[in-house]
């Protein structure tokens, strides 16, 4: 799938700011793109999951809400998300390496191995 078609599909977990009832997983920043990551836990599981993000690069709104969709039911003391996945997820995209960037910075929010 392209970023482009991900997003006009709508972007499902984007919040502008850390909702009610949300722990936050995680934060990073790297230059100009940063990420926030919250959940919703129920018994020690990720019931559900939101992010904030800077607004501008579209391919790291599309990762960080993919990302957040995969979240939803694991265990928060044993999050395993797949980068290659991810990538996989987006194989259309052309910016490969841009594509890497951006589920890097999401996973380093997460404290996941990227």
């Amino acid at each position: 799938m392209k970023v482009s078609d991900y997003v006009k599909e709508g972007l499902k977990n984007r919040v502008e700011q850390k909702p009610e009832g949300y722990e936050l997983l995680g934060a990073y920043k790297e230059g100009v793109h940063s990420v926030e990551c919250y959940a919703k836990l129920e018994d020690g599981k990720i019931v559900d999951a939101k992010y904030i993000s800077s607004k501008r690069c579209k391919k790291l709104m599309a990762v960080a809400d993919l990302i957040c969709e995969r979240l939803k039911g694991q265990k928060i003391d044993n999050i395993k998300i797949d980068k290659d996945d991810i990538l996989a997820f987006f194989r259309e995209e052309r910016e490969k390496d841009k594509m890497e960037n951006r589920v890097s910075i999401v996973l380093k929010a997460l404290k996941v191995n990227a």
